[in-house]
């Protein structure tokens, strides 16, 4: 996110684009107003929203949620997919705790804290954005085998295996963002002799590089294996749905459609304006660091309102489009002493005091267990939509 963000401090000169060349000052300064609002907004609505989606995945895990009353399978892929959740909403968090030094500097017009600031924001802020896209991609594709290749998924998406895919995402995120931490540097613009800027990259040459490098990879390669994999998924749901499968293909396919789309949707919206004014300022030979003002204009106000509102809008999407999520949003703000008392009294009831009785009821209670893995192992390799996990 902050990348571009900071490609826009840097490189300037197209001031028509940027909203600069009015000649009232209140234009020029309209970021020191907007900025520390809109990042504000954002902070609260994202470190809140990512905070309860921690809680309740990791409440999942502890209660065992996938594994107890579910399928096999269901419960290693749900697993799978909590695993991805967690890890998105961990690197979006890390992205927005670099957001107020950011805001600070655009809101003060200039870089207050070092050199050493300026090149490890710039990483983190590179390496965490990139994670976050590349773990989208990874979740578009597990969705994938879950739902047209189940038997596969099942040997494939295993909880240890998700969890290393979602640690090794981290390398080429980190190797996109090592040319901020080794290029980077504090100085003065040329035409804004009233503060230090953080530079991305002294020469537009660089810039272009770099830009068009990391527009391509982490931008344009996501997007294009999340559209492949979400196309995939409906057309196998559609096909399926004409070939007279089974009655849940058809009531599950408005859903991952719908799923689908709004995911696309929000990643390519929230970043194209970026992309876009980035790609527009790299076109523009003019553009430098040391040639650039630090300043923003209302159309680069919103194009990094927009890059940065992509960190709130998962917690957004699981509310909107997921009813489970939103079954453990209800749970989680239950008081806990009413919770605790239910589940006593069910205990009670469930446990006769005599111990033959509570012998009888454990092997009840295995035997059913028993027979659910049996009719899952016969039907593992069934190419059917009652093996799809749930979306969240």
């Amino acid at each position: 996110m902050e990348q571009y963000t900071m490609l826009l401090l840097n490189s300037t000169s197209s001031e028509d684009l940027l909203g600069n060349s009015s000649s009232d000052p209140g234009l020029d300064n309209v970021e020191q107003v907007l900025v520390p609002i809109l990042d504000s907004l954002i902070l609260v609505l994202g470190v809140s929203g990512h905070t309860i989606v921690i809680v309740i995945l990791c409440k999942r895990w502890r209660r065992g949620v996938g594994r107890i009353g579910q399928s096999p399978q269901n419960s290693v892929m749900g697993m799978g997919t909590d695993i991805l959740l967690l890890a998105l909403s961990v690197s979006d968090l890390l992205l927005l705790s670099m957001l107020p030094f950011h805001t600070a500097a655009i809101a003060m017009q200039h870089w207050p804290f070092g050199d050493f600031m300026c090149r490890l924001l710039g990483f983190l802020g590179s390496a965490c954005s990139s994670t976050s896209i590349f773990t989208l991609a990874t979740l578009a594709v597990c969705r994938y085998l879950t739902v047209v290749k189940p038997a596969r998924a099942y040997s494939l998406l295993t909880t240890r295996r998700v969890s290393v895919a979602a640690i090794l995402v981290w390398v080429p995120a980190c190797c996109l963002a090592v040319p901020q931490l080794v290029f980077r540097s504090v100085g003065t613009p040329q035409k804004a002799i009233d503060g230090l800027a953080c530079f991305a990259f002294q020469t537009h040459h660089d810039q272009l590089i770099y830009g068009l490098s990391h527009f391509f990879v982490a931008f344009f390669l996501p997007l294009v294996t999340i559209a492949v994999a979400y196309g995939s998924i409906y057309m196998f749901l559609w096909r399926s749905r004409h070939a007279g499968r089974a009655p849940q293909v058809e009531r599950y396919q408005s859903k991952v459609t719908q799923t689908s789309a709004m995911l696309v949707l929000a990643f390519t919206l929230c970043w194209l304006p970026s992309y876009g004014m980035t790609l527009a300022l790299l076109a523009d030979k003019g553009t430098g660091a040391t040639g650039a003002s630090p300043r923003y204009g209302p159309f680069a106000v919103f194009a990094r309102f927009m890059a940065t509102s992509s960190t709130v809008m998962n917690p957004i999407l699981y509310v909107l489009m997921s009813e489970k999520f939103r079954q453990d949003l209800l749970r989680l703000f239950k008081r806990d002493g009413q919770r605790d008392t239910v589940n006593s009294a069910t205990r009670n009831m469930e446990y006769p005091v005599c111990p033959r009785a509570q012998s009888t009821a454990r092997k009840s209670r295995h035997l059913q267990q028993t027979n659910k893995i049996f009719i899952f192992e016969r039907g593992i390799t069934s190419h059917s939509s009652l093996h799809i996990s749930r979306i969240v």
